[in-house]
C-alpha cells in the first residue's frame, strides 16, 4: 500500500473514555495511531450518539449510535434486544456508507468479522472497495456455532481480500469455515515500561489478574485456587491483586472479602486504565491468566512486552506457545486445583528465570510490524487462496 492512501477501519470497540473498561478498544486505538503513520485512517465505531470527529487530518472517527451492551451479549429471541440489534446494524451500515461518500477510501479493514465484516462486505458490494477481516474468538467459537450466523460468517470471510485471526488455533478453525487461507495476527497494544522496574529474585512474590470478571476468564477458578493455598504457601506470598469488572462482580467481591477477612493479602479493585495496568503488571512477579476459554488475550502480550511471566491454563494457544519458549508456568488443567498447583510452583521459582523466553515472544507482538502487515496485505489480493 502506498503512503497516504486511505484505510477505512470498522470496529465495534474504540474507546470514548480511558477508564480501562474497553481493553480491546485500547488496543484498537493504539493500532489506529500506528496505521496513521502509514495511511490516512477513517474509523467507524459505536458511540453514545452519532458524531464525526476529523480534528486530526490523518484520523477521522465516525461514531454511530449503539446500545451500551455489546451485540454479542444481546439475545436474538428477546424482542427488545432484537430491535436493538436491528437498529445497530442499520446505524452501523449508514455510518460506513456516509464515510465512504465523504472520505476517499481505498481499502476497508474490519475488526471483527461480525458485524464489522458484514458492513465491509456491503460496502464492497455497493462501491467495489475491497476489504479484509480480522477474526476474534467470539466470531468463530461463539457466533460460528449458530448455523445461520455461521453461513454469513463464511460468506464474509470468503469475499474478503485477506483474512486474519488473533490466535493460532483460531486461524485453523476460521480456515475450516472460510475454506480460504487465514493468517495469524496477534492483537496487542503499545506499552511503556515504568522507569523503576521491580524484579524480585526470591519470595515473597506478587501476583496480578487484570481482565473481565466473566466465567470464560476463569476469575472464579482463580479465587478458589487462592483459597486452597496452605500456610507454607502464604509465607511466600506478598499479595494478590485483582482488577476488572463484569457479570461475576458479586462473586468476585464476595470471595475476595472472605479471603481478606481470613487475613490473606488479596486486594480486589475495579477497572483500571492502560497506564495503571502497565504499572500493576510491572510491579508484579507473575500475571495470572486462569481462563476456561481463550485465544491470546491482550493482557498476555502486555505481560510479555513488560518482561513479566504468566501463569496460564492450557487453553487456546498457550500449549503451542509454551512449546516454542517458556514464558511462565502452564497449569496441568483447567480447575482451581490445577491453578493452585501452578501458583505453588511459581512461589518456588524465580520469575527472572523466564527472561529469555519472554524476549523471544515479545518480538511477535510489535504493533508497528502488525500495522505494516495490515497495510501490506491490503495491497495484495489473496482472496482466492
Amino acid at each position: 500500500m502506498k503512503v497516504r492512501e486511505s484505510l477505512l477501519l470498522i470496529t465495534t470497540s474504540y474507546p470514548e473514555k480511558e477508564d480501562g473498561s474497553e481493553a480491546a478498544g485500547s488496543f484498537v486505538a493504539d493500532l489506529v495511531k500506528e496505521l496513521a503513520e502509514i495511511v490516512d485512517v477513517t474509523v467507524i465505531a459505536p458511540g453514545r450518539r452519532t458524531t464525526v470527529d476529523v480534528n486530526d487530518r490523518r484520523i477521522a472517527v465516525y461514531r454511530f449510535r449503539a446500545p451500551p451492551k455489546a451485540l454479542g451479549n444481546l439475545r436474538l429471541w428477546h424482542p427488545l434486544d432484537l430491535l436493538r440489534i436491528i437498529v445497530t446494524l442499520s446505524s452501523g451500515k449508514s455510518a460506513v456508507m456516509r464515510a465512504a461518500t465523504e472520505r476517499k477510501i481505498t481499502h476497508t479493514f474490519a475488526l471483527w468479522a461480525l458485524p464489522s465484516g458484514y458492513w465491509a462486505r456491503l460496502l464492497w458490494l455497493a462501491k467495489g472497495i475491497p476489504y479484509s477481516v480480522w477474526m476474534l474468538g467470539s466470531d468463530i467459537w461463539s457466533l460460528g456455532r449458530i448455523p445461520v450466523v455461521r453461513s454469513l460468517l463464511a460468506v464474509v470471510m470468503r469475499d474478503a481480500q485477506c483474512r486474519f485471526a488473533d490466535g493460532l488455533q483460531l486461524a485453523d478453525d476460521a480456515q475450516k469455515i472460510a475454506r480460504r487461507h487465514v493468517k495469524f495476527l496477534p492483537t496487542t497494544r503499545n506499552v511503556h515500561p515504568p522507569r523503576l522496574e521491580i524484579k524480585r529474585i526470591s519470595p515473597p512474590y506478587s501476583f496480578v489478574f487484570i481482565g473481565r470478571w466473566h466465567r470464560n476468564k476463569g476469575i472464579d477458578l482463580l479465587l478458589d485456587a487462592i483459597a486452597l493455598l496452605d500456610a507454607d504457601d502464604w509465607m511466600l506470598v506478598k499479595e494478590f491483586r485483582i482488577f476488572g469488572g463484569g457479570p461475576l462482580e458479586s462473586v468476585v467481591r464476595q470471595k475476595g472479602e472472605i479471603l481478606l477477612k481470613n487475613g490473606r493479602p488479596v486486594v480486589v479493585g475495579g477497572y483500571i486504565d492502560k497506564q495503571d495496568a502497565e504499572m500493576r503488571i510491572s510491579n508484579a512477579d507473575y500475571v495470572l491468566i486462569p481462563s476456561r476459554i481463550e485465544s491470546i488475550p491482550v493482557v498476555f502480550s502486555d505481560a510479555i512486552k513488560l518482561n513479566r511471566p504468566v501463569i496460564a491454563t492450557p487453553v487456546g494457544d498457550f500449549c503451542r506457545l509454551f512449546q516454542s519458549a517458556s514464558f511462565g508456568i502452564l497449569a496441568a488443567g483447567v480447575s482451581s486445583v490445577d491453578i493452585c498447583r501452578a501458583i505453588q510452583m511459581a512461589l518456588r521459582t524465580s520469575s527472572t528465570s523466564f527472561m529469555d523466553g519472554l524476549k523471544i515472544h515479545a518480538e511477535c507482538f510489535d504493533l508497528k510490524n502488525i500495522a505494516e502487515k495490515i497495510c501490506g496485505a491490503a495491497a495484495h489480493d489473496d482472496s482466492s487462496k
